[in-house]
C-alpha cells in the first residue's frame, strides 16, 4: 500500500516551487521527482521533510519508487516546448507509467494539471477563454494537443482512481519565500466551470498551490472524477491587461519531468 509521502511531478517550475513551500510548511514529508533537481532552491532542497527523486518519464524503475512512498500525487506537468513533436508525449506517460503504477502500489488520489483549452459540458462560453484558447492553438498547436489528450486520457483510462484535473488560465506571481507567503492567502478562490458567476482567468501560483494542498488533505473530494476551472475571484486583480504571452505557459512550459 503507498506511503506517506506526497509526490510532486513538475516541482522545478515556478508553480511546482511553489508547491513545495506549501507542502513543506505543512509539515508533508514530499517527494520532487525532477529531471533537473538543482532548480530546486537551496532553502527547500535542504529541507528535511524533502527528499529529491532524479528521474525522467522513461526512468520507471525510479518512478515507481517514487510512488511506492507515496498517499497521492500532485502534478503540475505540461509541455516544456513550443517545438514538441509528439500530441501524446504526456499522456502516455500517464496511461503507460503513472497510472500502472499506481494501481500496482495501492495509490488511488492524483491531481493534474491541465488549462481552459479542456472543454467541460458544464462550461459556458467566454469570449475571453475562446481568444485564449485560439491564440495557444495558433501559437503552440502540438502544446494544445497535448493538453487535450491528458484530458482525455484521464477520463477514458483512470478507472479506479480518485482523480482531478484542474484547470488553469493564468497564473501570476512570483515562486520565492517572500512571494509565496503574500500571495497564498491573497483573495479568495473559485473552483468550478468556466464562465460561471466568479470565474475569471487569472489565479496567483501561490493560492493555487494551497488549493491542492487542501485538495490532497480531504478538502475537495467533491470534485474526483471531475476537471474544475481554477482561478481567483472575478475582480481581484485591478486594472486587469491581457497578457498575450499565452497567460498559462510561464508555467505549463516550464515544467518538464
Amino acid at each position: 500500500m503507498g506511503g506517506s509521502h506526497i509526490l510532486v511531478l513538475g516541482g522545478t517550475g515556478p508553480a511546482g516551487i511553489c508547491l513545495l513551500r506549501e507542502l513543506l510548511h505543512r509539515g508533508h514529508p514530499t517527494i520532487a521527482y525532477a529531471r533537473n533537481p538543482a532548480k530546486i532552491p537551496d532553502d527547500l532542497s535542504s529541507n528535511p521533510l524533502l527528499q529529491v527523486i532524479k528521474g525522467d518519464m522513461v526512468d520507471l524503475p525510479k518512478l515507481s519508487s517514487a510512488i511506492a512512498q507515496s498517499s497521492a500525487i500532485i502534478s503540475m506537468l505540461g509541455p516544456n516546448s513550443l517545438r514538441m513533436s509528439d500530441p501524446r508525449q504526456f499522456a502516455d506517460f500517464y496511461s503507460t507509467g503513472i497510472f500502472p503504477l499506481m494501481r500496482e502500489h495501492s495509490v488511488s488520489r492524483i491531481l493534474a494539471m491541465g488549462t481552459v483549452s479542456i472543454s467541460d459540458p458544464q462550461d459556458k462560453t467566454s469570449w475571453i477563454r475562446l481568444f485564449l484558447v485560439l491564440l495557444v492553438r495558433v501559437v503552440a498547436g502540438m502544446a494544445y494537443k497535448n493538453i487535450l489528450n491528458v484530458a482525455n486520457v484521464f477520463e477514458t483510462e483512470a478507472t479506479g482512481l480518485d482523480w482531478t484535473v484542474y484547470r488553469i488560465a493564468g497564473i501570476p506571481g512570483g515562486c520565492d519565500e517572500a512571494s509565496w507567503r503574500k500571495d497564498r492567502t491573497d483573495g479568495e478562490t473559485f473552483v468550478g466551470w468556466v464562465a460561471h458567476n466568479g470565474w475569471s482567468s487569472r489565479q496567483k501560483r501561490a493560492a493555487l498551490t494551497r488549493w491542492l494542498v487542501d485538495a490532497v488533505e480531504g478538502g475537495a473530494d467533491e470534485w474526483i472524477g471531475m476537471m474544475p476551472a481554477f482561478n481567483l475571484i472575478s475582480g481581484r486583480f485591478p486594472n486587469f491587461q491581457l497578457d498575450l504571452r499565452i497567460p498559462w505557459f510561464p508555467d505549463v512550459l516550464a515544467t518538464p519531468i
